[in-house]
């Protein structure tokens, strides 16, 4: 099991190369399900790896001139104070037990059903290409996208990017290639800061699994980069999407008991 959810790594690390998201989408299951980490401090785990990685793209997308600044701080910074403080203040507010009715069902539950639920909103975004005419959009309208990523962020651990790169392309209307490093680079940004939010977890992470997958993933997206330019990018999102879709329905049976 080891193996696989280090081939995974390498996976995960092509898709960040390729799309710009997906990342975290699929860390956490991988460190929940096939390493056996505690959900919560597999959201944790994914924050460091995936922005880790990100990190790398990001600096890559900076030298080339393909980093929107101006989308990057319009939309970035709203994002960016909003991760920190949902992974500050109020994931700790979660509780360890929800009672609904005569049931009592446990955090890790919860936080694992949402973030299938979440998986199915990243398919459909992935798979529905929205077309905006070109606007202009309000402060407001551009803060509010920016809260919603990383109030993602925060709480289920993943960077965002699939809330990103859409907004990106459909609504500012960025081509492929600079949402995807102006991505990055707002993704690396809102995982470092997530996980400083929640620096009282650092003691409990197993460094040794956890800087493992983070290399793979380096390995991974340097390989995303390369065939990025050779495969086209909509088929690919689109089989990317049924892939997400199937491992979120593998998620909520596994939650709901239906396995």
């Amino acid at each position: 099991m080891i193996i696989l959810g280090l081939l995974l790594a390498v996976f995960v690390g092509i898709t960040l190369g390729l799309v710009g998201s997906g990342g975290s989408i699929l860390t956490v299951p991988i460190f929940v399900y096939i390493f056996g980490v505690n959900p919560v401090l597999a959201t944790a785990y994914s924050l460091f790896a995936i922005g880790s990685t990100s990190i790398i793209g990001g600096v890559k997308g900076l030298v080339q001139g393909d980093v929107d600044i101006d989308k990057l701080l319009k939309f970035g910074i709203p994002s960016m104070i909003s991760v920190f403080v949902t992974r500050k203040y109020i994931v700790p507010l979660i509780p360890d037990e929800f009672h609904i009715g005569t049931y009592v069902v446990a955090q890790e539950t919860v936080l694992m059903v949402c973030f299938a639920i979440l998986m199915l909103f990243a398919a459909f975004a992935m798979m529905h290409e929205i077309k905006v005419p070109k606007q202009h959009f309000s402060f407001i309208s551009v803060v509010t996208k920016g809260v919603l990523v990383g109030s993602v962020t925060g709480i289920v651990g993943a960077g965002g990017g699939f809330l990103i790169i859409p907004a990106l392309t459909n609504f500012f209307h960025l081509s492929m290639k600079k949402a995807v490093s102006t991505s990055l680079v707002l993704i690396a940004i809102n995982s470092m800061l997530g996980l400083l939010g929640d620096w009282r977890r650092i003691n409990l992470f197993d460094w040794n699994l956890l800087l493992m997958y983070t290399g793979l993933t380096v390995v991974g997206i340097f390989i995303g980069f390369y065939f990025s330019n050779k495969i086209d990018g909509p088929s690919l999102k689109k089989l990317f999407s049924y892939g997400i879709l199937i491992v979120a329905a593998l998620v909520l049976m596994e939650e709901l008991g239906l396995f």
